[in-house]
């Protein structure tokens, strides 16, 4: 191994150290500084030069997830999001019609837009609801966790590491759906048997619930043009339109406002996230460039990674190690060089969503919910939670599995 090449593998694995851990000891770098450090240092040896590193960011991934940023943040502060979460929990009137609505509410939103933003609407609303008719909420809570990760497995947009997918893959958004989305619905069925199954003694009791949101201040006219825009883009991804045009032309719309000031709007937008995605990027182009021989790359046939079985294991594994978006990074390389890359795409992301509910700190959706709870007085436990995400990831990436081996 050359001197570059040692050099790009200890940038490589201390950057992904350093975004596995979220910072690193000592400093008050967080995973976006790590990443942009990471991404700087692979220039500095050499390894990529100015214009590669520029080549290497994928910007459909930071467009598509930036025009999603807005749109998922002018739903929030227009009021559109918990006007919809008090509509539907509303009208349960028992324990289980309550979790039924909190997995179905928090998937199905988690399928279309980004599943981390979508937590943080739902869990304070929930934590609210189950405090006014005195009900634990750490069932709740779970359930909205593990059923946003079940639920974004649905779409390119569901998650940021299926947007990546999506722009490195080529995958169309409606083929795309059509194989991941009844791996969602299996897999928001399975919150609800397995939360229900753990938590049997808070819906043993038979109780008549006549729960209450404060809804907040909503602006109606804003929430409609919300609504028209979301069903515009989903009608521009079924179709075809590139999906980061799209989300770029949606969230552009909606900035166009004379009642949202647009520094709310930017508020809501997880800059730090795209950051972390561009360093990222850079560093694994830049161990790419420096350490991918020819024979290496084809070595991923001789893991057997054209097993569907052993690539969703392989990959659940790095999620749960290195964190979702950068496993799939990881995986780039390879996936191309496998008899069916669409095929290993799609394991790809169906196991490295999936695998999130394995423990509280599986995604950063988990810790979302978390953090909400916290802020609230209730602690969701490491415990608490693996009780049902150990069963539930288990289950679902056998029936995932399953389904993409007998489905290509």
């Amino acid at each position: 191994m050359t001197l570059m090449g040692a050099a790009a593998l200890l940038i490589l694995i201390l950057t992904y150290a350093g975004v596995a851990i979220g910072r690193i000891p000592g400093l008050r770098l967080d995973r976006a500084g790590v990443a942009l450090l990471g991404g700087a240092a692979m220039i500095a040896i050499g390894a990529l030069s100015l214009e590669d590193a520029y080549r290497a960011i994928n910007f459909d991934t930071i467009t598509l997830l930036l025009g999603m940023m807005i749109v998922v943040a002018h739903l929030k502060v227009s009021g559109a999001f918990r006007a919809l979460g008090a509509v539907a929990i509303e009208h349960a009137h028992a324990p289980f019609m309550l979790l039924l609505m909190v997995t179905l509410l928090t998937g199905v939103l988690s399928a279309f837009l980004v599943n981390d933003a979508i937590c943080l609407v739902m869990a304070p609303i929930v934590v609210h609801v189950t405090r006014v008719i005195n009900r634990n909420p750490i069932p709740y809570l779970i359930a909205t966790a593990t059923a946003s990760n079940c639920g974004s497995v649905a779409t390119i947009t569901g998650n940021p590491q299926n947007m990546v997918i999506g722009a490195l893959s080529g995958i169309s958004y409606p083929a795309f759906s059509a194989a991941l989305a009844p791996v969602a619905l299996f897999g928001l069925a399975a919150v609800v048997v397995i939360v229900r199954i753990v938590y049997r003694a808070e819906f043993a009791r038979k109780t008549e619930l006549s729960p209450e949101v404060y809804r907040g201040r909503m602006l109606p006219g804003q929430v409609l043009k919300a609504v028209v825009v979301c069903i515009g883009l989903a009608i521009a991804f079924f179709a075809g339109v590139p999906v980061a045009k799209a989300a770029l032309i949606g969230g552009a719309i909606l900035l166009v406002t004379r009642a949202i000031k647009p520094a709310r709007i930017y508020r809501e937008i997880d800059g730090p996230l795209l950051f972390m995605f561009a360093g990222l990027f850079i560093v694994v182009a830049g161990a790419e460039k420096a350490l991918l021989t020819p024979e290496i790359i084809a070595s991923a046939k001789d893991l057997g990674l054209d097993d569907v079985w052993r690539l969703s294991g392989f990959t659940a594994v790095l999620s749960n190690i290195m964190s979702n978006v950068p496993a799939v990074l990881a995986l780039r390389p390879f996936i191309p060089g496998l008899e069916s890359p669409e095929r290993a795409w799609l394991v790809v992301a169906m196991s490295s969503t999936l695998a999130g509910n394995f423990t509280l700190l599986g995604s950063i959706a988990n810790l979302i919910v978390a953090e909400q709870a916290r802020a609230a007085g209730k602690a969701l436990s490491f415990g608490a939670f693996f009780r049902v995400g150990l069963p539930l990831t288990l289950i679902t990436l056998l029936a995932g599995t399953a389904w993409l081996a007998l489905g290509f």
